[in-house]
């Protein structure tokens, strides 16, 4: 073992023993040996937007009729998320092993990850990864990751749009527990685990300590399917199905569930600088109060990206929303914001929103987006009659918005 000459010197007049530094220095390179292989990676997300025409935007549901969605901003100017993450992946090694820790600061960290007094609100995912040498492999995360279902993600980078789609307000967001993936072949992939029980986007069940009902979990599966090349012009398109089961926090335990089902697929086109996809969403709320009453709501959507160049591309986004099967029972929570806590006021359920987004790369490591989005009510509100939604505001039909999106990513 070699020592430096301060390290030798401290041990010649008793302060240190040469055994003790050997243990020390042995520690040290253990961990610089650890975090050799971690890496560091994050983005720093803000924004400008206008709505036209309104004093209430998507935040408050559109004057309480059009609905909200989720990270939904008002007029002016918001920092919506600083990332940060720390990662060691996994090696090809039979028995390999790695983490992922992200934290996130911002609007956008609280309704993915906030739990009971904001104990964790700050910490969107944080897993340890591990791999048993059982058939082609069986991958681990234990902790809090990400749900398993949806087209969009958390994390804003990831997303052809900067505003959020209607499937994504109704997804679970994060879970407490373990899921295991098997690569059965390259053309398909399944995905189970279980996990703390928790109602998504609130509080009342954490998603980072234990359930309020402990022996009521939640329950998850997924099957990814992507086209071989024996497929011709449907090589590499992908179908991904996913189902997730948990406990209704808004009922006593054992009297309700809640549980989202998802389809989404890719598809190739002709031109390599063409992708389309679509996504549904259903959700079920079984069994609800205690009662018969099973509701439920539907999203269905379809995307398109362009992108003519490396810097520039065109994503576009459709949708329309079902809430048809709400009934009574539905009081709290809402996915849509406030304008479904009221169920005897209904006059209408359905909405659909466009939503167009020019992004470019005009600084290095800088997304920038231009985005208009379109939300419009069918029918005469989505949540309230016209008498109990106008609170002296006139009664909206259509919400539109014009937004600037910039994230340095690094």
């Amino acid at each position: 073992m070699k020592f430096n000459k301060w390290t030798v010197g401290l041990a010649a007049i008793g302060v240190v023993s040469l055994a003790s530094a050997a243990r020390a220095d042995e520690k040290m390179s253990q961990v610089q040996t650890a975090l050799s292989n971690t890496t560091l990676s994050g983005y720093v997300d803000v924004a400008a937007q206008w709505n036209p025409g309104t004093d209430s935007g998507p935040a408050n549901g559109g004057t309480r009729n059009i609905p909200g969605y989720a990270f939904a901003k008002n007029d002016g100017f918001s920092l919506n998320a600083v990332d940060l993450a720390l990662d060691k992946p996994m090696d090809e090694s039979p028995w390999a092993s790695g983490y992922h820790v992200e934290l996130m600061f911002g609007p956008d960290a609280t309704p993915a990850s906030i739990g009971p007094n904001n104990t964790i609100a700050n910490l969107r995912q944080a897993y340890v990864t591990l791999r048993t040498p059982v058939g082609n492999g069986i991958d681990w995360k234990v902790g809090v990751f990400d749900t398993i279902i949806g087209y969009e993600s958390t994390s804003d980078p990831l997303n052809p749009n900067y505003t959020r789609s209607y499937g994504f307000t109704i997804e679970p967001k994060t879970h407490t527990g373990v899921l295991a993936t098997y690569k059965v072949t390259d053309v398909l992939a399944i995905s189970a685990g279980v996990a703390n029980s928790s109602n998504v986007g609130t509080g009342t069940l954490a998603v980072n300590g234990t359930s309020t009902y402990e022996s009521q979990k939640t329950y998850m599966g997924s099957i990814a399917l992507t086209a071989p090349d024996s497929f011709g012009a449907l090589k590499g398109a992908t179908l991904n199905l996913g189902i997730i089961n948990s406990v209704d926090s808004a009922v006593v335990p054992g009297a309700g569930t809640r549980t989202s089902y998802y389809a989404g697929v890719t598809l190739p086109t002709p031109s390599s600088a063409l992708k389309l996809g679509a996504a549904f969403d259903y959700l079920t709320f079984n069994n609800r109060g205690g009662g018969n009453t099973d509701d439920s709501i539907w999203v269905a959507g379809l995307y398109a990206t362009l992108q003519p160049s490396d810097k520039l591309s065109f994503n576009l986004r459709g949708e329309i929303v079902d809430a048809t099967q709400i009934g009574s029972s539905i009081t709290s929570p809402s996915p849509f914001g406030p304008q479904l806590l009221a169920p005897s006021a209904y006059s209408g359920h359905y909405a659909g929103e466009v939503t167009a987004t020019a992004q470019y790369q005009l600084w290095v490591n800088v997304l920038s987006r231009l985005e208009f989005r379109w939300d419009h009510v069918y029918g005469d509100t989505f949540g309230y009659s016209q008498g109990a939604a106008t609170g002296g505001n006139p009664i909206k039909k259509n919400d539109f918005l014009i937004a600037l999106n910039l994230i340095y990513q690094f």
